[in-house]
């Protein structure tokens, strides 16, 4: 007998379920996370396990191998949608195995809907607390404490995004460089800047909503973002190669017909959430509006280790499926042979 099928819902619907007095399914979604974040960091289904396949802490062939990017993530070639729908998974059957949440399904964060565009970030993912079976808890979709040390094994990074144990993620605008000396005691300066939480998730909300609607300013320039519509263009792509990601995407549009529309890979609109939540802002590279904003959802390194990732990834997940249906491509996937974007080795630098 075929398994009764199971839905992933909005957050944004189950926030406002919870609102109106319908407070099962979000408290019961708070639960399975409040578990897996409570497992041994060993447990395969334990929050530090899953979390750290992304990209720290580097196990296996990319621990300390300049051949190896370091994490097991795809990025910038067509395995970046497909990996990570796989990861996904990993995790929700993680929250399935906790006690009482064996409905649980993880919600995606829709980025297009009308609430987020005009306040930002759904509340349950930044909220600072939770009432949970009559106890007020830490909010388990705000932020993570290791359990574990970990180290920054790449390769000219200068252990640059290593973390101690006890150490909790942050977002926009603090930063989370503490990998040495000289960079912990940056970010202690910068982060006593920004001593309100509730204040800095109003600074937070107003990046996300610079992003997805219109520009941001960085250093007197203006970038121009529109995530929003980047979502929508990208369902435009005409084949999965250039859907995927964007080293595949940059090659067909470097190729184009004079006067014909660029492509949109789902990656790109994907890059500047991670952008837009985490910051970035380094000697080589800046999309922080405040200067030295640098929190973990900006770097592969450490981005699978905040909650907020995998919410973000569901609806990255889900406008993939919006792809595949509109363009017929539900049961299988076409790959332009030898195109860039088709190797592993493309744009990130090879995975273990």
């Amino acid at each position: 007998m075929a398994s009764k099928l199971k839905i992933r819902k909005s957050v944004i619907d189950l926030q406002r379920d919870y609102d109106n007095g319908n407070k099962k399914e979000l408290q019961d979604l708070m639960r399975a996370w409040k578990g897996i974040k409570e497992l041994p960091a060993e447990d395969e289904n334990s929050f530090f396990k899953l979390g750290g396949f992304h990209g720290e802490p580097f196990r296996g062939a990319g621990w300390g191998s300049s051949a190896y990017w370091g994490g097991y993530c795809n990025h910038g070639n067509v395995l970046f949608p497909t990996w990570h729908r796989v990861y996904l998974l990993k995790l929700e059957e993680a929250l399935q195995s906790i006690k009482g949440c064996e409905d649980v399904m993880l919600p995606y964060w829709d980025e297009t809907d009308e609430e987020s565009l005009k306040n930002g970030i759904p509340a349950c993912l930044t909220d600072e607390f939770f009432e949970l079976d009559g106890q007020q808890i830490a909010n388990p979709l705000r932020s993570f404490v290791f359990p574990k040390n970990i180290v920054d094994n790449v390769q000219g990074d200068n252990n640059l995004y290593s973390k101690p144990l006890g150490y909790e993620t942050v977002r926009y605008p603090l930063s989370g460089l503490v990998g040495s000396d000289e960079a912990k005691a940056a970010t202690l300066a910068h982060n006593s800047q920004f001593p309100n939480y509730a204040k800095n998730v109003e600074i937070l909300n107003d990046n996300i909503l610079n992003w997805l609607n219109s520009q941001i300013v960085v250093n007197g320039q203006v970038i121009p973002t529109n995530v929003n519509q980047k979502y929508k263009d990208c369902l435009n792509a005409p084949n999965y190669t250039v859907f995927s990601n964007t080293t595949s995407a940059a090659e067909w549009n470097a190729n184009l017909a004079e006067g014909a529309s660029p492509v949109v890979a789902l990656e790109s609109p994907h890059n500047s959430i991670h952008l837009a939540v985490g910051g970035c802002d380094l000697p080589t590279y800046d999309r922080s509006p405040i200067p030295g904003a640098n929190g973990d959802m900006g770097e592969n390194d450490t981005a699978g280790l905040d909650p907020i990732f995998y919410f973000h990834h569901c609806n990255v997940d889900r406008v993939f499926w919006l792809w595949q249906k509109k363009h017929g491509f539900t049961d299988k996937l076409e790959i332009i042979s030898e195109y860039p974007g088709t190797n592993t080795v493309d744009n990130q630098g090879p995975t273990p």
